[in-house]
């Protein structure tokens, strides 16, 4: 039963995001920056608890399965967001919103994905950890890089919240997996359907705060978010294919090049920009998108 309500999580997102639109009051409190922060630690602390040191041994084990995935992430999207920012001419706050949901790590629902695509799940656990490690690095490296010409971006300003909003649920959840097994075993069977309703909720309250904004931009901000996953997608693919890794290998790569956590990269844009509400909504539009998409 957990583990068919966590596979609908699609319907989980597109429900909160239509609940948000239509009836905003409803979840509107969901919204505020600290709600989001905190709905993310609890998603990242879920996270945290399926892994353990042995999970991390086994990246070190496959280091160009691994590796070539990482790079993939943090070069096709990054890549993708910021050249469909310019051919678009996307408005700053739109720009901005969209470069780090393409900055950001793998989202943590690629692994379910990827188990209902019939992918190597193993795999996409190792990828997902792998670029969520590298994300306290790369993700605010890399939006400083690209996202500077449209709003100015503090660095490490960035790189202290993504470890505070990444690492440090992740390291508290892997150190329970270790050190508090009994309490981990009766909580991990529903941390993933857990991990599930607070993306969904995040979602919810965003597109609630952000209502009017993404009327108003609704087709550049839709038209942008689709070319970046799908892109994402296809791009994913042919790495896969080029690498002549087999279909289950391939389909993952695809899967977790293509889908992005953007819950953190709404949380860091409502923290960062909160003048520009509209690279916030960006990061509940992907949700959505992606999470139909794949």
């Amino acid at each position: 039963m957990i583990a068919r309500l966590t596979d609908a999580f699609p319907l989980w997102v597109t429900f909160a995001a239509i609940v948000g639109w239509f009836w905003p009051t409803a979840v509107m409190s969901l919204g505020n920056p600290d709600a989001v922060r905190g709905m993310l630690t609890v998603v990242m602390l879920g996270m945290g608890i399926t892994l353990s040191v042995d999970d991390f041994k086994r990246v070190l084990a496959r280091p160009k399965d691994v590796g070539m995935a990482a790079i993939a992430q943090y070069t096709i999207m990054p890549g993708l967001a910021w050249a469909t920012a310019e051919v678009l001419s996307l408005p700053p706050g739109l720009a901005v919103g969209l470069i780090l949901v393409g900055c950001a790590p793998g989202g943590t629902a690629s692994n379910v994905v990827t188990y209902l695509a019939r992918g190597d799940t193993a795999l996409s656990v190792l990828m997902t950890a792998a670029s969520t490690a590298l994300a306290i690095l790369m993700t605010p490296l890399l939006t400083q890089l690209l996202a500077g010409k449209h709003l100015p971006v503090d660095g490490w300003a960035l790189l202290r919240d993504t470890a505070m909003i990444v690492l440090l649920p992740v390291a508290i959840g892997v150190a329970l997996n270790r050190y508090a097994q009994r309490t981990v075993k009766v909580v991990l069977p529903y941390a993933p359907l857990v991990s599930v309703l607070a993306i969904a909720l995040i979602v919810g309250g965003i597109v609630a705060r952000s209502n009017q904004v993404i009327s108003a931009a609704v087709l550049p901000m839709m038209f942008a978010v689709l070319i970046l996953h799908v892109g994402g997608f296809v791009l994913g693919w042919l790495v896969g294919k080029i690498l002549r890794w087999d279909v289950a290998s391939t389909r993952t790569l695809s899967i977790e090049v293509g889908m992005q956590n953007s819950g953190l990269a709404a949380s860091l844009a409502q923290r960062h920009f909160p003048t520009e509400p509209s690279a916030a909504a960006v990061g509940a539009v992907s949700a959505v998108s992606q999470s139909i998409l794949g």
